[in-house]
């Protein structure tokens, strides 16, 4: 039996995800947070939260790094940590550093710190001779309108360091940059209080379809376990609508894709211990990456994917963390494709009505969670506003999408929000 420590989680899929991997492969974690409040309240009313299944739960001021490192080096002597791990994009970096400190396996600081910020990964990218977007990044107004004008309108406006779509826009002009930047000024700490940087990232704008590819690196080598599709709605924001496993892509664009996120992966150096999600553009000019992620995939793209293939990438994502070398094996889950879509609001209210009963007999329905009557509605501006999802796998083919896509518009016809 293994012990990990969990540094901080997200409060989605993966907060039960990854809880579970580690049960079922037969070890424990001690779960480490600054604020334990953050997870109680996402728990279903009378449950139990899975991270408090943790053999300890211990608080920390896990924001500062420098503090904590001394911390866990107490923790290890006392305890014996075979692993660190965390699932929250904010503190990837401290698990790195924590892993470094303890001589635990885990990729590179300088390599999770750059993946983790927007525009340091377009600098090692390009220092690569990756192919990448027009782009430039600025704090101040002056500097950040005169590169606008420079690269051209329309284009991409991002935060350098949030996660889940937050913030990044669609721009058309000069006006719509300058509401963006003033309101990214209002925003100066993330959602676990961490002091953010006040950079932002302009980028050519990229036609195409967007893909991501999951990977599992360990000891030098990547395995590439397949390539996700994805749909983006939202304009101006460019919010996740849906996913589909495997993505339906010509033989060459499933390759272009697939040494895109090698090359990335290589060049951040992201080669051992890390599960990662690559994004993707399929452009007219070739692949450009979009980000390199080097976690698992969320919006429970690690569940399409073990519907289809068997394979589990949180367990994956245990077994790198520990040194050791991941199952990787497919076998024939009866479905050659899985889809999820999302309910997205397009208006702010209060939910009165979510009509899901004429879903609960489709054989093809593989989960429907969906947001309750009397919860608070805000208009979609990321990917944190969802009213639900439905998954429905396809056992013949590439058809999952058209499934759920058909589901969704049952369910937007009995959407009430008031």
């Amino acid at each position: 039996m293994a012990h990990l420590l969990m540094v901080e989680s997200w409060v989605g899929s993966m907060s039960r995800l990854l809880p579970r991997a580690i049960r079922e492969g037969g070890h424990e974690f001690t779960f480490l947070t600054r604020d334990l409040h953050h997870y109680l309240r996402s728990a279903p009313e009378g449950a139990a939260h899975p991270l408090l299944g943790a053999r300890n739960v211990i608080t920390a001021d896990t924001n500062d790094t420098d503090a904590l490192l001394p911390e866990v080096a107490r923790l290890h002597s006392v305890l014996g940590f075979d692993g660190v791990i965390t699932s929250c994009d904010y503190y990837l970096p401290a698990v790195a550093r924590i892993a470094g400190h303890l001589g635990l396996p885990g990729p590179g600081p300088e390599a999770v710190g750059n993946a983790c910020r927007k525009d340091a990964t377009r600098r090692v990218l390009a220092e690569a001779g990756l192919p990448g977007p027009r782009h430039a990044v600025h704090e101040e107004w002056a500097d950040l309108a005169r590169a606008a004008r420079e690269i051209g309108y329309p284009l991409v406006a991002k935060p350098v360091d949030l996660c889940a779509g937050m913030y990044v826009r669609r721009i058309e002009h000069e006006s719509e940059l300058g509401e963006l930047f003033r309101a990214l000024a209002e925003f100066p700490v993330n959602a676990r209080g961490q002091h953010r940087t006040p950079g932002v990232l302009l980028e050519e704008l990229l036609d195409g379809p967007e893909v991501s590819v999951e990977t599992v690196s360990h000891a030098g080598a990547v395995h590439i376990v397949g390539v996700t599709d994805k749909s983006v709605g939202g304009a101006p924001a460019f919010i996740e609508t849906g996913h589909m496993f495997p993505a339906a892509l010509t033989p060459a664009d499933l390759e272009a894709a697939e040494q895109t996120a090698l090359g990335a992966l290589k060049a951040l150096g992201l080669t051992d211990a890390v599960v990662a999600h690559t994004e993707i553009k399929l452009t007219s000019a070739g692949p450009r990456v979009v980000e390199v992620n080097p976690r698992p995939a969320g919006n429970r793209i690690t569940e399409l994917v073990r519907h289809v293939t068997g394979v589990d990438l949180a367990a994956a994502f245990v077994d790198v963390a520990l040194g050791r070398g991941p199952d990787l094996g497919r076998t024939d889950t009866g479905l050659r494709s899985a889809a999820i879509g999302f309910l997205v609001p397009d208006r702010a209210g209060t939910l009165e009505a979510l009509d899901a009963h004429r879903l609960a007999d489709a054989p093809e329905v593989l989960e429907v969670r969906l947001a309750e009557p009397g919860t608070a509605v805000r208009a979609a501006g990321s990917n944190n506003e969802y009213l639900g999802h439905v998954m429905a796998g396809d056992p013949d083919g590439p058809g999952a999408r058209d499934r759920v896509e058909r589901m969704l518009a049952d369910l937007r016809a009995g959407l009430v929000i008031r």
